[in-house]
């Protein structure tokens, strides 16, 4: 049956978190690129990046598990999305006043832990105010507006240095579309009406759902495989593409994932979430075989603009899923409990990424991480387990 044009467009809710997003993540991406350059010049090394990096990660992935508890605990996930993005918005200027690596430490450390208090209440909050029928593309267009601040945030910070600016009044400068996402989303985001089980006991723990913890098994093997991202750029200058042109690189990914994160999400409402995830996760797989082989320049250009198709097709379908699987009061743990898992496997899979890539060589590493991928497709629950899975009937809010 055709959707009708309500069950479509996206809520004015959906459109304006997506760009509290893109704000919030401008600020970002004028920090990121230029961090190994800052804490290198306050005499840190790569140990000590990794140390950063990791910790601050770490953090935000555990407290997505709290986040989720409090989001489906006390309601009020505009207020906790609200704390969440004001904590990252406050630590990341203070940047400008770092002189040592355990300073830069504890402000990155913060802007992480931001992330982690308003993740599962955000993606909890979008879901709620979003018909099933249009739940994937609402997805796709917040991962759209949140890749897109990886295309203007450093663009931004390149401006400001060539005109003269310095790194720490680079990041003082981010403080704007900090404050300017939080301004919106005060003024342009209002709490749902939940209809909410009287006197409901939430519980601690993951859903009993078997749907839903072999979808998490599944994401955690594939994540397994995903090493850090900086890896492509360390292989493609291995390869000979210049560092200068490492940024170009970088924008060009961003590009095909703001391109097709929107049209991912409203393909996974169509053909259903497991067939995009599927298609993302081997997308990866054979981009990653083909860094694997990959022999000349031309060959690195192309893989990364297919790279950004992985993540156009299944970062939504894999939220959204999320949502169908499980009951309506438990959809922030669940969400908490999905970024976690993410996060609890990024940690070591960078690690062991690094070691097969020193003793073995790039081709055993891009190859291990296709065998991660190719593995967890296999461990994916089937159509006729996720529909078993899935509530029967789902709570929603009232339209807004």
């Amino acid at each position: 049956m055709p959707q009708s044009k309500d069950e479509t467009r996206l809520p004015p809710i959906v459109v304006a978190l997506g760009t509290v997003s893109l704000l919030n993540d401008i600020a970002g991406d004028m920090v990121h690129p230029l961090l190994p350059a800052f804490v290198a010049a306050v005499g840190g090394g790569p140990e000590i990046l990794g140390l950063i990096e990791g910790l601050a990660d770490a953090a935000s992935s555990l407290l997505q598990l709290a986040s989720g508890y409090l989001a489906d605990r006390i309601g009020r996930l505009k207020a906790i999305t609200f704390v969440g993005y004001a904590i990252a918005a406050a630590a990341r200027p203070l940047l400008a006043l770092a002189s040592t690596w355990w300073q830069i430490l504890a402000f990155r450390f913060c802007d992480r832990v931001g992330k982690g208090v308003r993740g599962a209440p955000r993606d909890r909050l979008l879901a709620d105010v979003t018909p099933p029928a249009s739940r994937g593309r609402s997805y796709g267009f917040h991962r759209a507006m949140d890749h897109g601040g990886a295309l203007v945030g450093p663009l931004i910070a390149y401006a400001l240095l060539a005109a003269h600016f310095g790194m720490r009044e680079v990041f003082a400068c981010t403080a704007l579309p900090g404050i300017a996402s939080l301004f919106l989303l005060a003024r342009s985001v209002k709490e749902p009406e939940q209809r909410r089980v009287a006197d409901a006991v939430v519980e601690i723990g993951i859903p009993d759902a078997p749907g839903y913890r072999r979808f998490l098994l599944a994401v955690f093997l594939f994540t397994l495989g995903c090493a850090s991202d900086a890896f492509l750029l360390w292989r493609a200058a291995e390869l000979g593409i210049p560092t200068v042109f490492a940024p170009l690189l970088w924008l060009a990914l961003a590009a095909v994932q703001t391109a097709s994160s929107t049209y991912g999400g409203t393909l996974s409402d169509r053909l259903g979430r497991r067939t995009l995830i599927v298609a993302g996760w081997l997308v990866y797989g054979v981009v990653y075989a083909g860094f694997a082989l990959a022999r000349a320049p031309w060959e690195i250009w192309t893989l990364f603009a297919a790279y950004g198709l992985f993540y156009g097709l299944s970062e939504a379908a894999e939220r959204a899923l999320v949502v169908d699987l499980v009951p309506f009061e438990w959809r922030g743990r669940a969400l908490g409990a999905y970024h976690a898992t993410v996060g609890v496997a990024l940690l070591p899979a960078s690690a062991v990424f690094g070691v097969v890539y020193q003793v073995f060589g790039a081709p055993a590493a891009f190859l291990m991480g296709t065998g991660f991928a190719l593995v967890a497709v296999l461990a994916l629950p089937h159509d006729r387990d996720l529909r078993r899975s899935a509530p029967a009937v789902s709570l929603t809010t009232r339209p807004s």
